[in-house]
């Protein structure tokens, strides 16, 4: 069953409740601090009665608005400037007038919002309590927490697959089959994908294409009862599945996998290395690079500019443990350590030895979350830098995680 969402949604910083932790204020400096007020005040739009959000609203009393000047701004000029805006922002100043209240229904803001650059880089978490799916999204940029409702999706047991392009996908049964599903969650729009082929439980990534305004789903090669799956590629253009080479490896050490360069990476310890596969050619490639020694966990994260990243712990003992990242060096097929974890981010990361971790990337920055503590760290490759994520103890928790790119104009068509 597909469906879109109501128009429009409801976007606030995340409720309190949830996380002991202050999340951060946003909101500009008035010249004058002992000018500024803070009001209450109440997202409107979709699910509103569920959403309880206080945002901080700065009155600035020192700058007389000339509403004859500012109600005349061109509409082509407003749009340029509504679309710069954080997507999370536009939510609140949709309440303004009707015209803004309509807004993400207006092509030519949609066309200057397809134009402008992201707003950066945000994790997505996403969890099912007892009554229905819960998302919330933090903004580095803003460093805030958002949360959406995700009430629009069907009651269905899935997980999360990542996310691509301002679309999120997930996968999982409906109670009679396997299903595959892609979203927008600002839009709110949705729709699940034709059944594959071999329509099993499968590994699967997303992967969009902004400048034709499609995107694919690749399902891996996969193992089921005693048949070897072949590999099937989703082609939104065509609304169909196609089927491709068998993947030639008989033992996957890890079921993660990194979109790099249009070609999708696996580890494999039959043979030895990684597995490539191409998507212009639909074939797979073996690539001979020996993995680190006394790697006890590996992780492949896509970077930027063709870069490939294994993140990893390494060590015997726990007191002898260490998380490490290594670069691919493409020409020779070896991988070369780049950097490694501070200790005390280590210690503070993972308690424990066999404590559980998880790892991805985006555009150069990778993210560590523990599974049991709730906590998230960033490295950023290009500065070297490592920094907690403030406010997230509960968000990580027991939740799903990926990096996500808030865009209205992502179609999941």
């Amino acid at each position: 069953m597909d469906g879109v969402g109501p128009k429009g949604g409801a976007f606030g910083e995340d409720d309190s409740s949830r996380n002991p932790i202050p999340l951060a204020r946003t909101g500009l400096r008035n010249i004058s601090p002992s000018r500024q007020k803070a009001v209450k005040t109440k997202p409107r739009g979709l699910d509103e009665e569920t959403i309880s959000t206080t945002f901080a609203k700065v009155v600035h009393s020192d700058v007389r608005m000339d509403d004859g000047i500012w109600s005349h701004l061109p509409e082509d000029l407003l749009n340029e400037v509504l679309a710069r805006l954080p997507p999370f922002l536009i939510f609140r100043l949709r309440p303004v007038c009707r015209r803004w209240n309509s807004i993400l229904e207006d092509s030519s803001f949609l066309k200057s919002h397809s134009s402008v650059p992201s707003h950066g880089p945000c994790l997505l978490t996403s969890w099912k309590n007892s009554q229905s799916h819960q998302c919330s999204v933090f903004s580095l940029p803003l460093k805030t927490w958002y949360k959406i409702p995700f009430s629009f999706l069907p009651d269905w047991a899935f997980w999360l697959v990542g996310s691509s392009g301002g679309l999120v996908s997930f996968s999982g049964f409906d109670g009679l089959s396997f299903k595959t599903l892609v979203c927008n969650p600002l839009t709110q729009a949705w729709r699940t994908l034709p059944s594959m082929h071999y329509n099993q439980q499968r590994q699967l990534i997303m992967v969009v294409n902004r400048q034709d305004r499609s995107f694919k789903v690749i399902a891996a090669s996969d193992v089921y009862v005693d048949k070897t799956l072949p590999t099937e590629v989703y082609d939104s253009k065509l609304n169909s599945w196609s089927l491709h080479q068998i993947m030639p490896a008989v033992n996957l050490c890890s079921s993660k996998m990194a979109f790099c360069d249009s070609r999708l990476y696996l580890e494999t310890l039959s043979p030895l290395g990684l597995m490539m596969y191409r998507m212009e050619k639909g074939q797979w490639e073996h690539i001979p690079a020996k993995f680190p020694r006394s790697l006890l966990d590996g992780y492949l994260v896509a970077g930027a500019h063709k870069r490939l990243f294994l993140v990893g712990r390494i060590g015997l003992y726990s007191t002898l443990q260490s998380m490490r990242i290594w670069e691919l060096d493409h020409a020779k097929t070896v991988w070369i350590e780049i950097s490694r974890m501070p200790p005390k981010y280590f210690r503070a990361l993972l308690r424990l030895s066999a404590e559980r971790f998880e790892c991805f990337g985006q555009d150069n920055l990778i993210c560590f979350t523990s599974w049991n503590q709730g906590k998230g760290l960033l490295y950023d490759v290009d500065k070297k830098v490592w920094s907690w994520i403030a406010g997230c103890a509960l968000q990580l928790c027991n939740s799903q995680v990926c990096f996500y790119e808030p865009r209205f104009d992502a179609s999941i068509y």
